[in-house]
């Protein structure tokens, strides 16, 4: 990599974005005394991480021997040896015998005439003994970078050396470049043999897309927009140095890139490609420059474009490694896509646009076609902007609303200002589909844009309400906005319609008031039936009736079947506030699960088909919550930590995912992350100012809580839950079925009276609503409450009824928990079957839930009461204190000597789990390894 840029854009080597898994598992491998060998291709983040690690472990080491290859010097014999033996020389001479130390000074210093062929067994054993002498005083960190350009030399030495060194404790972290599957096998390999036998081998591959966006926005690159950070990620293919480079020449560029257009490439980046572009024939330039501007480029496509060399030029490409070949698919595909944004950046505009003409004839799709024909045209052109909406239109129903978005922009630049439809009334569609489309940020401007010259109160109102639509659950931020939209509509009801419907979401997440949230969407649905706009009366009647679905109000029902009534707007119908998701949440609340979940599949298949972004981010979680009732855990974590990886990718909804995430983590995977996870979306909804949220993500933290064992924690915070809801005005306890945890905290923390009032209040509205599952839940609860009270005979035959009601009602892992309960009865009495029999059967259901940390519960109670009797947690030692209670698990399990995959099993986790976890409680205890958690338990100071 070219040493002029490889620190532009603010590099920090202690900041690794992206790289946990392979940090810590290089880290782990440091840690049990083993080397290390980053791979990957140019710019992926191998120095970065390098000297990341070597900052971290240059503190227990005795010694850090350092070197960093170039291309320009890589013909200078012994240069990274004498980098990195060079400073220790005099202290190892001594240690040496007299020909090794001759012929080692001759090497480093250049004085005399030391030659790998002339002293070669000298020179190895040299090295080797000086790297022996050194680590006689400590252990030894050898730090090699771009292996790939040590001179042969010292590549030969070090290897030698590094194949003998056995016990002896020298580590190599080392970190080399191979671009691809090709040379991992070859080129990589040879490294590889050169390093000590122990060695791991760590790939760094590309970011993901919401990776790249991180390391933008830790660079100083915050404001640029998501689509473009999506240009960014899809043109760098995840190289988080090429990402960095592009992120910079946006930045400082005065004129970002017109929609439709690659990103401009920095002329660092160019130089990495366009050498081997001038081994090109013009004419072979010229057909690569039309692949570059095609959207799925084929030799036939070049053909029908005019290039009638189209093989022959490309098979020229391929042989210069610019172009990537497969026998089985006919594409013409460049080796990164970065060449192909370099070579159109280098192309002139002329050239350019005669590309983009024979492409407007050439592609069969009439949307390439309309795309083309825009970038070939210069100016307002109504013909041209006409295609390119009826391109947009078309895109839209195929279910690609950012790419109508892009077309509607290039519509409306093409289009003359006197038109009708003029330039902002297609650009207000644009932004409409790009709301559609989850990039809230592009349709934010180009509102503003709109707002800075409209004079129609239509136009001005649309405008308006896209900056409503694209703060999301932060609507408090845009307060301001709302006086400014009833000025502009006037007294016209169909515009007033649309500010109401926004009015009704402010008073729910903004003032957390779900009666004048009910009492606006209403008051929008009888405006837009008298203005004969149904979509808006729709969208208005969803509303109202979710706002009274979770209220508990009575007329929930009906305003559902009136949303549903025909005529129906399709969009609407599938959309996450349409009538479709009502009906979703009164299914899941009224306890028809299977009902439920099929509404909200067919609604995701739909959303999907359309590329509805967010709302198949709701829908996934709603999915996710639906199979989690039913206690199908493993189920339920795949979709809620698909639905927060989509959310964060697109920035929508990320607090409601986090919030998902946490209670499927809680039920069926990690503890701690799940406590992380609802920490995160508390968080966010208190930034938000989100008040319909904030009250669910604490009751998703207050069960996190309660699963890890900490009653006074879960108490704390869904006593909160308890008075945001009340001052909310939500009295159905199956909105966020939290009372019951509540109590089961209450009585754990000896409360029992606090808890019987929390059952008996809950259970009033539960009985009015018919909420059957509440009600058993609460009979499970206030079991719980007798059996503090001494009365173990009816808490036995209400947790038998609860149990068998739940099972009935498909609530699986409630089910479980009743069971789990109804064994600790058993095994509390004496006389009783054996402990293990007691707790058979609730292992049992948990484990058919595959709810993991419940059944790490059992096997707990289990084998507290087994060992003493006492249901107390054994004691902990004095050093693991400060943990959490996983970080205390692990450490304990690795004071008694099991390995990370004995680990792993014994607690239902994952290795790379155990590995994240000794890593937090290295960092907390301030130790290194293992071997200094066993020092530990020994009494002893870690070395």
């Amino acid at each position: 990599m070219p040493r002029d840029f490889a620190g532009s854009a603010g590099c920090r080597s202690d900041l690794v974005i992206g790289r946990e898994d392979s940090f810590g598992a290089a880290r782990d491998q440091l840690a049990r005394g083993g080397s290390v060998l980053l791979h990957g291709p140019a710019g992926i983040g191998k120095s970065t991480v390098l000297r990341a690690l070597a900052a971290e472990y240059a503190g227990p080491v005795h010694t850090v021997l350092r070197c960093s290859a170039t291309e320009s010097e890589s013909h200078l014999p012994f240069l990274a040896l004498a980098d990195l033996l060079g400073p220790a020389l005099d202290e190892v001479s001594d240690a040496l015998p007299a020909a090794q130390r001759t012929a080692l000074e001759s090497a480093l210093t250049g004085r005399g005439e030391s030659t790998l062929q002339r002293d070669g067994l000298v020179l190895r054993l040299a090295v080797l003994s000086a790297l022996r002498a050194l680590a006689v005083a400590g252990p030894v960190l050898v730090v090699a970078d771009d292996l790939q350009w040590l001179d042969p030399a010292s590549a030969e030495l070090l290897g030698f050396a590094a194949r003998r060194l056995g016990e002896t404790p020298v580590r190599l972290l080392c970190a080399v470049r191979t671009e691809g599957p090709d040379t991992e096998g070859a080129e990589y390999d040879r490294h590889l043999r050169a390093s000590p036998p122990d060695t791991r081998a760590v790939r760094l591959g590309p970011l993901t897309r919401a990776q790249v966006s991180t390391l933008l926005f830790e660079r100083g690159y915050a404001g640029l927009p998501r689509s473009t950070v999506r240009d960014i990620h899809r043109t760098s293919a995840g190289n988080p140095l090429f990402a960095l480079e592009l992120g910079r020449a946006l930045a400082e560029s005065p004129t970002p890139p017109r929609p439709g257009e690659p990103l401009p490439v920095p002329t660092s980046l160019r130089a990495l490609v366009l050498s081997r572009l001038e081994m090109l024939s013009g004419e072979a330039r010229r057909t690569l420059l039309v692949a570059s501007a095609g959207a799925r480029p084929t030799p036939a496509l070049l053909h029908a474009a005019g290039r009638e060399n189209a093989e022959a030029e490309t098979a020229q490409a391929a042989e210069l490694g610019l172009l990537a070949t497969d026998p089985e698919d006919p594409a013409v595909r460049f080796a990164h896509p970065l060449i192909s944004a370099a070579l159109y950046a280098e192309a002139p505009a002329p050239e350019r646009r005669a590309a983009h003409a024979a492409l407007s004839t050439a592609a069969s799709d009439p949307i390439e076609r309309a795309r083309h024909l825009a970038l070939a045209t210069t100016g307002t052109d109504p013909q041209v902007a006409a295609r390119l909406a009826e391109a947009a239109a078309l895109a839209r129903d195929r279910g690609a609303p950012s790419v109508a978005a892009s077309l509607g922009l290039l519509a409306a630049r093409h289009t003359p200002a006197d038109s009708d439809p003029g330039p902002d009334e297609r650009r207000l569609q644009a932004a409409e589909d790009a709301i559609t489309a989850g990039e809230a940020d592009l349709a934010r401007d180009i509102a503003r844009e709109v707002l800075t010259r409209a004079g129609a109160p239509g136009e001005r109102v649309r405008a308006w309400m896209v900056v409503i639509e694209a703060a999301g659950q932060a609507i408090g931020d845009v307060d301001a906005v709302f006086p400014q939209a009833l000025a502009d509509a006037g007294d016209d009801p169909r515009l007033l319609t649309l500010v109401h419907y926004q009015l009704a979401w402010r008073s729910l997440v903004v003032q957390g008031d779900f009666a004048q949230g009910r009492q606006e969407a209403a008051h929008a649905a009888r405006l837009a039936a008298r203005a004969g706009d149904r979509r808006a009366e729709l969208l208005a009647l969803a509303f109202q009736a979710q706002a009274e679905t979770l209220m508990g109000h009575p007329d929930a029902p009906a305003t559902i079947q009136r949303a549903l009534q025909e005529p129906q707007d399709p969009r609407v119908a599938c959309h996450h506030n349409g009538a479709g998701s009502s009906r979703f949440r009164w299914l899941v609340m009224s306890d028809r699960l299977a009902e439920a979940r099929t509404t909200a599949t067919a609604l995701l298949r739909e959303v999907r088909r359309r590329g509805m972004a967010e709302s198949e981010v709701h829908y996934l979680r709603f999915l996710a919550e639906t199979e989690l009732h039913s206690g199908h855990c493993g189920r339920a974590l795949e979709l809620a930590r698909e639905s927060l990886t989509l959310a964060r990718d697109a920035g929508i909804g990320e607090g409601a995912g986090a919030m998902q995430a946490a209670l499927a983590e809680a039920a069926g995977g990690d503890v701690e992350r799940a406590l992380a996870l609802a920490r995160e979306a508390v968080r966010r909804a208190e930034e938000d100012g989100d008040a319909v949220y904030l009250s669910r993500t604490l009751a998703a933290l207050g069960h996190a809580h309660l699963v890890a064992g900490d009653a006074g924690a879960a108490v704390h915070t869904l006593r909160r839950v308890r008075e945001l809801e009340a001052g909310a005005g939500i009295t159905d306890p199956a909105r966020g079925r939290w009372q019951g945890d509540l109590a089961e905290a209450l009585v754990r923390t000896g409360e029992p009276a606090e808890a019987q009032d929390v059952i008996e209040v809950t259970r009033a509205h539960a009985l009015r609503l018919g909420r059957e599952s509440v009600l058993a839940v609460l009979d499970r609860a206030e079991a719980l409450v007798r059996a503090a009270r001494g009365d173990h005979r009816a808490a036995v035959t209400r947790l038998t009824s609860a149990r068998e009601r739940l099972a009935g009602l498909g609530y699986g892992l409630e089910e479980a928990r009743a069971a789990f309960a109804l064994a600790a009865l058993h095994a509390s009495r004496p006389g009783r079957a054996p402990v293990s029999e007691s707790y058979d059967e609730a292992a049992r259901l948990f484990r058919r839930c595959r709810a993991l940390p419940w059944l790490r519960q059992v096997e707990a109670a289990v084998a507290a009461q087994d060992a003493g009797g006492a249901p107390a947690r054994a004691a902990v030692p004095d050093v693991l204190v400060g943990l959490a209670p996983m970080e205390r698990r692990v450490a304990s399990l690795v004071m008694e000597g099991a390995t990370n995959r004995e680990i792993a099993t014994r607690l239902f986790v994952s290795v790379k789990t155990v590995e994240a976890t000794l890593t937090r409680v290295y960092r907390k205890l301030g130790i290194r390894s293992r071997v200094d958690i066993v020092r530990l338990a020994a009494g002893r100071r870690p070395g």
